[in-house]
């Protein structure tokens, strides 16, 4: 093939949110481009939590340019202060504009992008590099095809990549073998899923979102269904950070989530479990699952339960780009630039800074991940977010330099950015340098996902050595005895 670099397209890897922002902000600069998706549908990441309702009202669900093609078409804007589900931002605003004739005839789906390189031009070779296209692996139809681009963004998320249980970043012992048993971020408890959880003892194990709307959902659940347990085990001293900004977080629906989940567990409905790492996961012949924690102490407990969900996060996939020169961080995954913007141990969402095309660039010349994989395994991404991000990234390679970077960001505040919550220990598991007065860390609930300000998951990093918090020696405990007999406290320095 002998086309110009510059008359090939650039590809969008994702019809997501963000993959669609870029392809809208493309197509507003006269920018040819394709966007591949491997799913059948657009947002099909989303459809499967599309039972979950954002927090954020639909005033920062919408990309302004994508608004702009949309509203060419006689598209009526949701209510701005209405929260969609996950389902409604899909119908009412991806699959609209998917329809757009401006983004339609290069939208590619049951497309899926298995790998990328560069024309003749391996991740060893230097010598006119930046002047080879970018060749990707495609499999659609049954069969598998080369395309050429002039530039990729990736915008595939990272929702196929859940963490696993192991406190430790690793499996679990029995955690592979116990998967029919373990159901990751966000089941949908109270609709397609209701049978399984039903009459069923639950343990939700996570700190962030996608946990908190599981446990509301089962509470939900266990009001109509006699029988149902839920459990909640974290890898902290305390809930403390779980329970999020309440009144003074300017979403109301997202501080709501906290003050709720804080009621039901005071009130017995759901049993907490603090300092919980888990280390082995054991089908027991009733056909129940044992769940057994050791943490950084060494303090054992042991829960046995009839279900699992996992809502431990997410990390990125780059393993299709394993033949680009890619600059990532070694902790997060994300770009090296990016990384301390967004480190999670020092920032929750409210308080990452704008960014773009700068901290987004690696040194393989006009790729970028952009959206929920840009932040690898950091929690705190926000829709609004990755919208900024595709259109810094757009502008970059229309040229417009000016544009790309003069990056602008308003987020709503979480209400415990930069505080340090009674309850929240410091990384060594004590309480600071004297107790009560350790020096403020951002904390606060991790949004995620797709979606601004999701209601979805990603759940905020617990200490892996949290355990204790000026308190004494953990000891086992049997998940299941009354609430006054539980180890919940390990409350930190008198709180």
């Amino acid at each position: 093939m002998n086309q110009p670099l510059n008359e090939l397209p650039v590809v969008v890897i994702g019809a997501g949110p963000v993959g669609l922002a870029a392809a809208a902000h493309l197509a507003e600069r006269g920018i040819a481009f394709l966007v591949l998706e491997a799913g059948d549908d657009v947002g099909a990441a989303i459809r499967q939590w599309g039972h979950v309702r954002l927090f954020s009202p639909w005033r920062y669900d919408i990309d302004q340019a994508a608004r702009a093609l949309l509203e060419k078409t006689g598209w009526a804007a949701p209510d701005a202060d209405t929260a969609p589900t996950g389902a409604e931002l899909v119908e009412q605003y991806l699959v609209p504009l998917a329809a757009t004739p401006q983004i339609a005839p290069s939208l590619r789906l049951g497309h899926k992008v298995t790998a990328i390189s560069r024309v003749g031009v391996d991740r060893v070779r230097s010598r006119s590099r930046e002047f080879a296209p970018f060749l990707l692996r495609v499999d659609a139809d049954g069969a598998s095809t080369d395309l050429h681009a002039r530039a990729v963004i990736d915008a595939t998320g990272t929702w196929d990549t859940p963490n696993v249980l192991g406190a430790s970043g690793l499996p679990a012992h029995g955690e592979r073998e116990a998967a029919a048993l373990i159901d990751h971020a966000l089941p949908d408890v109270l609709g397609a899923a209701r049978a399984t959880y039903a009459g069923t003892h639950t343990l939700v194990i996570g700190a962030g979102h996608s946990a908190a709307n599981t446990l509301l959902s089962l509470a939900e659940l266990a009001e109509a269904e006699p029988g149902t347990r839920i459990s909640w085990a974290i890898r902290t001293g305390s809930a403390a950070r779980s329970y999020g900004g309440g009144e003074a977080d300017a979403l109301p629906a997202r501080g709501a989530l906290g003050t709720r989940l804080k009621h039901l567990v005071a009130e017995g409905r759901i049993e907490l479990v603090n300092q919980f790492s888990a280390h082995s996961i054991k089908t027991l012949p009733d056909g129940t699952v044992e769940v057994r924690s050791i943490d950084a102490r060494g303090g054992e407990k042991t829960v046995t339960v009839d279900r699992i969900v996992g809502a431990t996060g997410f990390r990125p996939d780059h393993s299709i780009a394993s033949e680009l020169r890619l600059d990532l961080d070694p902790v997060l995954g994300s770009t090296r630039a990016l990384a301390p913007l967004i480190d999670p141990n020092e920032h929750s969402c409210g308080t990452v800074p704008p960014h773009g095309v700068d901290e987004l660039s690696h040194p393989e010349p006009n790729f970028y991940a952009i959206g929920m994989k840009s932040y690898g395994r950091a929690p705190t991404f926000l829709l609004a977010t990755g919208y900024e991000q595709a259109r810094s990234v757009v502008a970059a390679l229309a040229g417009d330099w000016d544009a790309a970077r003069d990056v602008r960001l308003e987020l709503p505040e979480t209400g415990v950015c930069n505080t340090t919550l009674p309850g929240d220990e410091d990384e060594s598991g004590g309480c600071g340098s004297s107790c009560g007065t350790s020096a403020p860390v951002s904390v606060g609930w991790a949004t995620g996902i797709a979606g601004s300000l999701l209601s979805e998951p990603l759940p905020l990093v617990d200490d892996a050595a949290g355990s204790g918090c000026c308190a004494g020696e953990p000891v086992p405990v049997e998940v299941g005895a009354a609430p006054s007999e539980q180890n919940s406290g390990s409350r930190c320095c008198g709180d």
